[in-house]
């Protein structure tokens, strides 16, 4: 059994870590803390990745990067380092200080963050028996096969910290609908925590991201652990 503190180790460079493509690039190291984020399927219609697509363009021009313009990929506009970018896009990143890349993810990120908190999509999550079902997975192996520390169950997306969701929630809530099909997009963003003071940093984010959407109580699920 973990204890609460047990795993809470911050991302090292210096130790073995990987690095999964699919459309999103995914980072992972062995007991490291992580944010994850995923959405809903129609937690983003067109209009919305245009808009994240052109606040992408405008960041990249202003760390010196003239954008590629493509605009074919399904999930263009939620990362500026997708694996499937042009040659010139893919050197120009390439220059990038770690630091800089970093900075230009998580401004990305909060991009596309924001265009999830409009709360496109039916917005399912707002029922009180559907959210349960997320957090009952997030919390059914704490302490046993990870440490959670924190989670909300936004509408139409979920932030938390170290859990995976477990796949069954999406055939869980589908039969509560009274339907089938995919619930969750099947990529999610995560990002590997490299010190206390972005754990600290990403709690407060976490935690206030309900007002900054400006939900109400009850129309989101929230869940911290004391530390």
């Amino acid at each position: 059994m973990l204890s609460r503190m047990d795993g809470l180790q911050f991302f090292d460079r210096r130790q073995d870590f990987t690095v999964a493509w699919k459309r999103l690039p995914h980072w992972a190291q062995s007991g490291t803390v992580t944010f994850i984020t995923w959405r809903t399927v129609d937690s983003l219609p067109a209009a919305a990745l245009e808009r994240i697509a052109r606040e992408r363009d405008e960041m990249l021009r202003r760390f010196g990067i003239e954008p590629d313009g493509e605009r074919h990929e399904r999930s263009f506009g939620e990362t500026p380092l997708r694996r499937q970018v042009s040659p010139k896009l893919a050197a120009q990143l390439a220059k990038l200080s770690p630091g800089d890349k970093a900075r230009l993810n998580w401004d990305l990120f909060c991009v596309w963050d924001c265009q999830l908190d409009q709360g496109a999509g039916e917005c399912v999550l707002t029922r009180p028996e559907l959210s349960e079902i997320v957090e009952k997975s997030l919390r059914h192996f704490d302490g046993d096969r990870y440490v959670l520390t924190d989670a909300v169950v936004m509408p139409n997306h979920v932030h938390v910290f170290v859990a995976c969701v477990d796949e069954d929630t999406s055939r869980q809530i589908q039969q509560a609908l009274g339907r089938q099909g995919e619930f969750w997009q099947t990529e999610q963003f995560d990002h590997l925590v490299r010190s206390l003071e972005h754990f600290e940093y990403f709690r407060r984010y976490l935690a206030e991201n309900p007002q900054k959407a400006g939900l109400k109580e009850g129309g989101y699920r929230y869940y911290s652990k004391d530390l």
